[in-house]
């Protein structure tokens, strides 16, 4: 294939994201029942986790992306732990289209922190005197349809007056 006069195409330079650091922004656990709360218990404890994406421009090609996670273990209504992490990344991306910017930032950024974070938190519930909690992969893609069609939902009830 030639450009017309014979000479091949250039090509694009290709599409790059790299990762340029990683870290704890903010952690939180607590065992507020404790000692009580880690004696056997006769049921398994009801898990719930929280999961959001934030996105800073740092500058034209640099991207603070933050991945929280929020969880709490509560057995018969009380709390047998709970945790807050806010684990972030600087990535900087090029060569991509506009179009395909947000969908970045907000589904692959997050889906290469998550390793990091679901060790952070196993770690921190393991040292709280719980066994590991692992948490299951995250459907980042699916997470970010949910937030656009709620983002949707909330501008369409916003109605000029």
């Amino acid at each position: 294939m030639t450009n017309g006069n014979g000479a091949p195409p250039e090509a694009a330079p290709p599409p790059q994201l790299n990762v340029l650091a990683q870290y704890t922004k903010d952690l939180s656990f607590e065992n507020p029942n404790a000692p009580a709360s880690l004696a056997p218990q006769q049921q398994q404890p009801a898990i719930n986790i929280q999961i959001n994406v934030t996105a800073n421009n740092i500058s034209e090609t640099e991207y603070e992306v933050t991945l929280s996670v929020e969880g709490k273990a509560e057995n018969a209504g009380k709390v047998m732990f709970s945790f807050d992490l806010a684990y972030a990344g600087v990535f900087r991306i090029v060569n991509v289209p506009k179009e395909n910017l947000h969908p970045l930032v907000m589904i692959e950024c997050p889906r290469l922190l998550f390793p990091f974070a679901r060790e952070i938190i196993a770690t921190s519930v393991r040292d709280g005197g719980f066994p590991p909690l692992m948490l299951d992969p995250v459907d980042f893609v699916g997470l970010y349809r949910q937030n656009l069609e709620r983002q949707s939902a909330e501008a369409s009830q916003i109605k000029p007056s």
